[in-house]
């Protein structure tokens, strides 16, 4: 019988949990693979997207999981695919993959099929990449599972290997004064397992960036501030944005929404969707889990540039303080990690830039234990 979704999973499936994300850790390749990853203009980047998954208030087991791709450097909706799920898997910090990331796979798998010429070639996740409590978050889950190269990106700081969100973090964040400055997220062990970046001049809070799969921390860090036109990337904030306008217009119809409703399709030109407030901080040493409760990303600051966007859609005055999108210069920033390393180097697995049978990857602990949306 499947497990529903607020229930714990027993200790065996999570000693199970632990292995698979081990065994998956070692595949995880922390340096740039592509040519245009290296040029300092991104050159050659020409399709960007962006995942969420979306929960119905109130609902711990309905969501919405949503793709999107953008135009690169436009950043204007190319793509969109949200399709309504049932979770089985409850959120467990540390574990977030395992909730969500088999519905995200199954719409990169339906695009290849449907769209292939409009793959993304990176993918930008609401959620953590090697900063993680065991060093493979849902940004290098998803990236193993697609051979996409992917970039993790939470909006709170994941308490690991010593960092903390103290006095002297908050010292160093109000030293962000532009956006795209930055500064790294070094743990006890020593290893540089993200960056906490402004991501917008208006910004208040900072972005934690961290390599997911297939792009270095360097190159993540820039393709991230380039992507924002507010606080949160373009790519998650569009995921966001229509995966809960997606459940709002599901639920609106007749009779509660099922399983496997979806909605995919080329975007000529992204469609209004309605703003939404401020969700509550869910407590600054867990994962990004309160994301979806459709609340999901802040509302536009009083007084900042992000006010003059209607409707919380992209158009209108868009900042391009970003254009160019020059690394930081700030000591400490970006620009000074030199050859510091993130870890352990691994070799590139075989297969580069391609998507075979992605759900053959996922293993019987994943599909069972997390509900994997049949086809």
């Amino acid at each position: 019988m499947a497990q529903k979704a607020e229930e714990r999973p027993p200790e065996e499936t999570l000693s199970l949990w632990k292995r698979e994300q081990a065994r998956l850790k070692a595949r995880v390749v922390d340096r740039d693979t592509e040519a245009w990853q290296r040029d300092p203009a991104f050159s050659g980047l020409q399709r960007v997207g962006g995942v969420d998954v979306s929960f119905v208030k109130g609902d711990r087991v309905r969501a919405c999981a949503s793709l999107v791709v953008l135009s690169y450097p436009e950043l204007e909706v190319m793509y969109e695919d949200s399709r309504m799920v049932s979770l089985t898997a409850p959120y467990i910090s540390g574990f977030l993959a395992f909730r969500e990331v088999p519905f995200l796979v199954d719409l990169v798998q339906r695009m290849q099929e449907k769209e292939p010429d409009l793959i993304p070639q990176v993918l930008l996740v609401d959620g953590n990449g090697v900063l993680h409590h065991r060093g493979f978050g849902v940004a290098c889950h998803l990236g193993i599972l697609t051979e996409l190269p992917c970039i993790g990106v939470a909006k709170k700081l994941l308490q690991v290997d010593g960092l903390e969100n103290n006095a002297l973090h908050k010292e160093k964040i109000q030293l962000l004064k532009a956006g795209g400055d930055a500064f790294p997220l070094t743990g006890d062990s020593g290893a540089i397992l993200g960056m906490a970046l402004k991501s917008h001049d208006h910004s208040t809070k900072p972005l934690y960036v961290s390599v997911g799969h297939k792009m270095s921390l360097e190159a993540a860090v820039r393709l991230t501030h380039c992507c924002c036109k507010f606080r949160i990337p373009e790519p998650v904030r569009q995921a966001d944005v229509r995966s809960r306008e997606y459940i709002r217009r599901t639920l609106g119809h007749s009779g509660p929404p099922l399983p496997g409703q979806e909605r995919s399709q080329k975007v000529q030109r992204p469609k209004v969707c309605p703003k939404e407030d401020s969700g509550a901080p869910k407590g600054e040493d867990s994962e990004d889990h309160s994301r979806g409760l459709m609340t999901n990303l802040e509302a536009p600051q009083s007084g900042s540039q992000e006010q003059q966007s209607k409707g919380g859609q992209s158009g209108g005055t868009e900042h391009h303080e970003n254009s160019g999108c020059q690394p930081p210069t700030a000591p400490g920033t970006v620009s000074n990690l030199g050859s510091q390393s993130l870890g352990t180097r691994k070799p590139p697995p075989t297969a580069m830039g391609t998507t075979p049978d992605l759900k053959d990857t996922l293993t019987k602990t994943q599909q069972d234990a997390a509900g994997t949306v049949q086809p």
